[in-house]
């Protein structure tokens, strides 16, 4: 989750549900789960695309990084706006507009490979993650509502399951619908007509992929319109969304959201670079396609890690648990970074697994002690999620500067640096 969409959007300070609120509907349940797997998907899709637009519009590592960009910094545009829809139309309502907006936003792949542009791929991406921002804020308090408040937690943490699933299977077959080009020349060989018709011609692949996912959309959208009105006794605070901001004055909270931004950021720049790195002669010296289709070790490991991380969590401390994940990953980039063949490449994927509880257990210790406030909390560590459009671009202009990826990874392990140091600072509970 991926980036773990599905927890930072526990609804902001927009949701208050009383216990009569909910209803048994076992089709909405797995409308929710489907919502869980393709956030993950899509947004492990990017991981797919950038080495792909890379190639076709001859782009440097941080240029290409900009689809990471263009991609998270809808959650820093569109969290609050989308909050404050769903407040107005309600949970129902609001995630039909949000399904359809990235339905638009798959649909503009077409506009974009017509005219072969860089930018508007761009903004296609940015329309698609916007959907999928407002989708998120809708997404935990819903499958809260459909069913007891006592059962919520199991709910919650199953749909995230599905979250990780999409982040394991997307690739694979991304890789295989958009990287597997039967091209024998490259975009640097070409110029002129030739290359605006050589760029039309393998972006179709990307087309055909994401038309097929606004499909999808439409038919779950579809089934969500038809059940609009099924919600009943919805309520929502009319407080400002802004005013949740003032919890980065308690430090606790505080560096546990600028956490979130870094270690967001870091996952996202790891992930963006797989494919190329695996590519290197000296490390895995794979084709595009081949490399493509090990991007889901990375993800199934955060996938596996969860599992993991479920049972470990019950036994030690939350922040001593972070803090050895987050140095296992620091590790892991040392060990790739020096190391060749397998072991570079492998080292790499396994840090996916070091990812796999960061998440929700950054979000945990900087949430403990927030009390009625921690729905507020969560709406401002939504935003903090932007780290995935700013990290990654620093970590290809360092790539670019460098020459190396193998260095570039040093702004990651920065990143996971920090984290460590906010893990043994909330090892402790807050009393």
């Amino acid at each position: 989750m991926a980036v773990a969409p599905g927890i930072a959007t526990s609804t902001d300070p927009n949701t208050v549900e009383d216990e009569g609120a909910h209803i048994d509907a076992p089709e909405l349940r797995l409308f929710v789960m489907a919502l869980f797997f393709i956030f993950g998907g899509i947004t492990s899709l990017n991981d797919v695309i950038i080495p792909k637009l890379k190639e076709l519009f001859t782009l440097n590592y941080m240029q290409a990084m900009l689809v990471q960009s263009a991609f998270f910094a809808a959650y820093f545009a569109v969290s609050i706006p989308g909050a404050r829809l769903v407040k107005r139309v309600g949970y129902m309502r609001g995630a039909v507009i949000g399904l359809l907006t990235m339905l638009a936003g798959c649909l503009l792949f077409i506009p974009a490979s017509a005219s072969a542009t860089f930018g508007v791929f761009l903004v296609a991406l940015f329309v698609l993650a916007s959907g999928i921002t407002i989708v998120q804020v809708v997404a935990n308090p819903l499958i809260s509502l459909l069913g007891p408040a006592r059962t919520a937690h199991s709910r919650l943490t199953f749909a995230q399951a599905f979250n990780s699933l999409g982040t394991t299977i997307f690739p694979y077959v991304g890789s295989i619908l958009i990287l597997g080009s039967l091209a024998t020349v490259s975009a640097a060989e070409l110029s002129g007509e030739a290359l605006a018709r050589y760029r039309v011609a393998e972006t179709r692949a990307v087309v055909g992929a994401y038309v097929g996912l606004a499909i999808a959309l439409g038919l779950v959208a579809a089934v969500v319109w038809f059940n609009r009105n099924r919600l009943k006794g919805e309520r929502h605070e009319q407080g400002s969304v802004l005013a949740s901001f003032d919890l980065l004055k308690r430090l606790r909270f505080g560096f546990g959201a600028a956490c979130i931004f870094l270690y967001v950021g870091a996952e996202v720049a790891i992930g963006s670079l797989i494919v190329n790195y695996l590519m290197q002669p000296h490390v895995l010296g794979l084709a595009e396609q081949s490399a493509g289709k090990l991007i889901p070790l990375y993800w199934g490991g955060a996938l596996i890690g969860r599992f993991i991380g479920s049972a470990v969590l019950r036994l030690i401390s939350p922040g001593k648990v972070l803090a050895f994940n987050a140095l296992g990953a620091i590790a892991l980039i040392a060990i790739s970074a020096n190391a060749t063949g397998a072991v570079a490449g492998y080292s790499l994927l396994a840090i996916g697994l070091m990812n796999s509880i960061m998440f929700p257990t950054i979000f945990s210790l900087a949430c403990e002690g927030l009390g009625p406030r921690a729905a507020d909390g969560s709406g401002v560590i939504c935003v903090a999620i932007v780290g995935g459009a700013v990290i990654p671009p620093l970590t290809g202009q360092l790539a670019d500067a460098s020459g190396s990826l193998a260095l570039s990874l040093g702004l990651p392990a920065l990143c996971y640096a920090v984290i460590a140091s906010f893990g043994i600072y909330a090892r402790r509970p807050v009393v």
